[in-house]
């Protein structure tokens, strides 16, 4: 297969001439890289949220808060951002999710985080959760990207409690099916959990987890149920996952773990993903790997209200480019490295996160990324740049400023985007204009299997189709 390497030119290095130190020669930190789905600005306590989420909240407190970290509206391309360091537009993942019946995916001729990793001396380098980057073949799994070990699921909005989806099982470890009781949100911290207590003294490691929740559907555990004021006698709340399948309808999916409103399932479900979190950070202590490792976690974008989430005050959500959309809860945690405690207000992004973890590392940024490594500002051995970050064809966003469809807004003095600029500077409207300019040269296609389609369709236990990658 001939990879469309004209999608790896023109990039925009913004951060490549910065070459402050990160971890002053020190041994390269373990990295634990954790993200909700579909979290909201408004669904952490630490906002003023009325879910408990004590153990985010702790976190906050022990790191940088990434104040403007902004994300794709949907969730593939957000991941495939994070793992490349690229604008997935780039390379087809974009307007919408990898969805099962779609032939593409993440392109295994990129360098991802943990395949650069692995040449740093990242000898166990696992991913948790929540794929969602390719199911035609094996072409496009986790192992096939720089992974050692896989343990999760390929699709989106799973089961929670069967992990089923269109009424097959979708939960492996490597390439194999799992079977096994439990729910999702904690057998992924029990994974995690495992994984550090093993390797803890095998080297610098790395750990992407990616839980399903507080996504849809909205099934909570009883006990979490019962935390939020649950009463069996009262209406159940109904099933909002818009698209079920029709085969779907007729099984279980989705059903067990209502409560008695959208908003008190999904808070039950934040709270137990944030219980997990709390395990994992008190494995890493545990094992004395605190103080050398760099926690990140963010939400992959901003909530969707219809299934329990929220975004206010920002404007917007899910599926949009305003705030509630694509600015997102975040914060990178080094003790080592980086003061605890404190709020960087300049803009950040999911393409950032693949030099940041490179630096920390101890090696330069790759020189082809859309990002910049950023640990030099965070920990303050330099100044912030002056930047923009595209959002999509028609939306960037700088410290300052964006310009969304031809609207103007001054985020300094209107972060709610409440009223778009009617005079506005001439200067601040052509830089920005100028940034969205690059967009259509950026965009590249899609890479796809070249299996032929499926004569049953999903197959058994999602199990993939064998399909080997082309040499790089």
């Amino acid at each position: 297969m001939a990879f469309p390497f004209a999608i790896m030119t023109c990039f925009a290095l913004v951060g490549a001439n910065v070459s402050a130190e990160t971890n002053g020669g020190s041994q390269p930190p373990h990295i634990v890289h954790i993200i909700a789905d579909d979290l909201g600005w408004n669904d952490v306590g630490f906002h003023g949220s009325e879910i408990r989420t004590p153990n985010i909240d702790r976190l906050a407190s022990e790191s940088v808060t990434l104040d403007r970290f902004y994300v794709t509206p949907i969730c593939s391309p957000t991941r495939a951002g994070v793992l490349t360091g690229l604008y997935p537009f780039r390379f087809g993942i974009w307007g919408g999710v990898v969805s099962p019946s779609k032939k593409h995916g993440l392109p295994p001729q990129l360098e991802t985080a943990p395949e650069h990793l692995s040449k740093l001396g990242y000898d166990h380098r696992a991913m948790f959760g929540k794929w969602h980057l390719g199911l035609a073949s094996t072409l496009f799994h986790p192992l096939h990207h720089g992974m050692t070990e896989f343990y999760g699921h390929y699709n989106g909005a799973i089961d929670y409690f069967s992990r089923e989806r269109f009424g097959q099982l979708d939960w492996h470890r490597d390439f194999d099916s799992v079977h096994e009781e439990g729910y999702s949100t904690e057998l992924v911290g029990n994974a995690v959990v495992d994984f550090i207590d093993r390797n803890a003294n095998a080297g610098p490691v790395y750990a992407y987890v990616a839980f399903n929740a507080p996504h849809s559907p909205l099934q909570a555990l009883r006990s979490d149920l019962d935390e939020y004021g649950f009463d069996p006698n009262n209406k159940l709340a109904p099933n909002t996952d818009r698209k079920i399948a029709k085969r779907e309808k007729a099984l279980d999916y989705g059903k067990r773990g209502k409560g008695n409103s959208i908003r008190q399932t999904f808070a039950a479900m934040t709270t137990a993903m944030d219980r997990q979190i709390g395990r994992i950070l008190d494995a890493i202590d545990r094992n004395g790997m605190r103080e050398n490792t760099l926690v990140v976690f963010h939400s992959d974008n901003g909530a969707d209200p219809k299934h329990g989430g929220n975004n206010e005050p920002l404007r917007g959500n899910k599926f949009t480019t305003w705030e509630g959309g694509v600015r997102v809860v975040a914060m990178m945690r080094w003790p080592n490295e980086l003061p605890a405690g404190i709020t960087y207000d300049s803009v950040t992004s999911y393409v950032d996160l693949l030099p940041s973890m490179v630096g920390a590392a101890g090696s330069p940024p790759p020189e082809e990324t859309d990002g910049i490594n950023l640990l030099p500002f965070l920990s303050g051995k330099a100044s912030p740049p002056e930047r923009t970050i595209l959002l999509d064809a028609e939306t960037v966003v700088s410290d300052r400023w964006k310009l969304k469809a031809g609207e103007l807004f001054d985020l300094t003095n209107d972060p709610n985007e409440t009223t778009p600029l009617e005079v506005a500077n001439q200067n601040v409207r052509s830089r920005l204009d100028q940034a969205l300019q690059r967009y259509p040269s950026l965009v590249g296609p899609a890479v796809e299997s070249q299996l032929p389609d499926p004569e049953i369709w999903p197959p058994s236990e999602w199990k993939l189709p064998e399909e080997a990658p082309a040499p790089r």
